[in-house]
């Protein structure tokens, strides 16, 4: 898989994960969904962590494609950055329902897998 695909695909992850969160905030009920939003129920124990698991990809996103634009740019579009963006991407998306779950510890070890993956993909830069 070519690290502009992979990029594709975080960014696919992104909008699917903002879709569930929109989505479980109203319980599901496509009239919340396609409202004006004046009234925002208060957020379940799902939306909730489906919030701050999307929020938590967001402040990687930056990063992730920043490295992956500057390893397609320096010509070091390289099987280790594609193999670690490719570790990313499926980090991120075994997080979603890691958070969810609410298991102990399984969140964090798999946010420490998507990290250990973006320093993956800046070794081969420097």
């Amino acid at each position: 898989m070519t690290l502009t695909t992979i990029v594709l695909l975080v960014l696919a992850l992104y909008l699917v994960q903002i879709f569930l969160q929109e989505v479980s905030r109203f319980g599901f009920d496509p009239r919340g969904i396609v409202g004006n939003r004046d009234d925002l129920p208060a957020l379940s124990v799902m939306a909730g962590r489906l919030d701050r698991a999307k929020n938590n990809l967001l402040e990687s996103l930056p990063i992730f494609l920043a490295l992956a634009l500057l390893a397609l740019v320096k010509g070091r579009d390289t099987v280790e950055v594609d193999h670690a963006a490719l570790v990313f991407l499926v980090a991120r998306a075994v997080y979603v329902p890691a958070y969810v779950s609410g298991i102990p510890m399984l969140r964090s070890m798999v946010w420490l897998v998507a990290v250990g993956s973006l320093a993956g993909m800046a070794l081969p830069l420097i």
